[in-house]
């Protein structure tokens, strides 16, 4: 079965000698990043920081630094990526079959398909605590500072998840994942780095082409699950 939450595939890696914990106390300004770097090159094992200067909170980097851990997101093993990624194809250029053996032939991507589609639930999770207000603090995550001469710290990996000022009437204006780094600028606030050819930068757009008054619907998430993590890069149609 596909992982439910990050800290099962935390404990699938940790069995099996791809996850290091550092007790350690590492700094998020600049010294995170550069281990991770190496980390990375290397194709080092995924790392839990536990003692993080200023924080209290565990970060952990280089999860997706090896095609098996990759693949082993998705519940797949490497020699699996291929049928993925035909079937990613699939989806961004769809054939109409050509006869009904075709057709039968294509049920289990119809599947595959229909359990793409999102399921809302009434609580979850992420909204067990929640802060408002004057209790918000930036500040008290830890955020890396990975570059010199950077303004400001980045939120490196949030799943952005928005939606267009129309989703009822247009497939464009349903729920869109995408990542992007979000720089740091005050205690409750943030800049948001998206190109502008990205769904979320599109739903800003059109949000404001449309003439609406309140701030577009945006949630940031960190800390998803690995199969969510990795479908937020993804090439799927945005439709």
């Amino acid at each position: 079965m596909p992982f439910a939450s990050l800290r099962d595939f935390i404990d699938l890696l940790e069995k099996s000698g791809r996850l290091v914990r550092v007790k350690a106390p590492v700094s998020p300004v600049l010294e995170m990043t550069e281990i991770q770097t190496r980390l990375l090159a290397e194709q080092g094992p995924a790392v839990l920081f536990e003692n993080v200067v200023g924080s209290d909170i565990p970060v952990l980097v280089n999860l997706f630094g090896t095609v098996e851990r990759v693949a082993w997101g998705m519940d797949r093993e490497p020699g699996q990526l291929r049928a993925v990624g035909e079937t990613l194809a699939f989806l961004r250029q769809p054939e109409p079959p050509g006869g009904w053996r075709e057709a039968l032939d294509m049920l289990p991507m119809v599947r595959i398909v229909m359990a793409m589609k999102p399921k809302t639930v009434n609580a979850a999770p992420c909204q067990e605590v929640v802060l408002t207000g004057s209790d918000i603090d930036l500040g008290k995550l830890p955020i890396q500072t990975c570059w010199p001469g950077e303004p400001a710290p980045l939120i490196t990996w949030p799943l952005i998840v928005t939606q267009g000022p129309d989703p009822k009437s247009d497939k464009q204006d349903n729920y869109n994942l995408g990542i992007y780094r979000l720089q740091v600028t005050g205690k409750n606030t943030t800049l948001m780095r998206w190109l502008k050819h990205r769904g979320g930068a599109q739903h800003h757009q059109r949000w404001k082409g449309a003439g609406k008054r309140e701030p577009l619907p945006v949630a940031a998430v960190i800390g998803a699950d690995p199969g969510t993590i990795l479908a937020a890069v993804t090439p799927v149609p945005d439709t």
